[in-house]
């Protein structure tokens, strides 16, 4: 999956995060959510997953964007 195919949820490209390397949040055309972080060393996830860390308002930006 391509970024142009998602929907951008939180950031602006302006600031000290340039256009694409801030920790932000997508909607998918399915309607799920891909997250952009920094990796997470918290723990091991299983085979396929990863974790990430994300600010607290980059979520809370993401679930205004939603209206949840």
């Amino acid at each position: 999956m391509a970024r142009e195919e998602l929907t951008r949820l939180t950031g602006n490209g302006n600031g000290t995060c340039g256009d694409e390397d801030c920790p932000n949040v997508y909607l998918t055309a399915s309607g799920s959510l891909v997250v952009q972080g920094s990796v997470s060393r918290a723990f091991t996830p299983p085979s396929g997953e990863a974790l990430v860390e994300i600010p607290e308002e980059v979520l809370r930006e993401a679930v205004r964007a939603l209206g949840w």
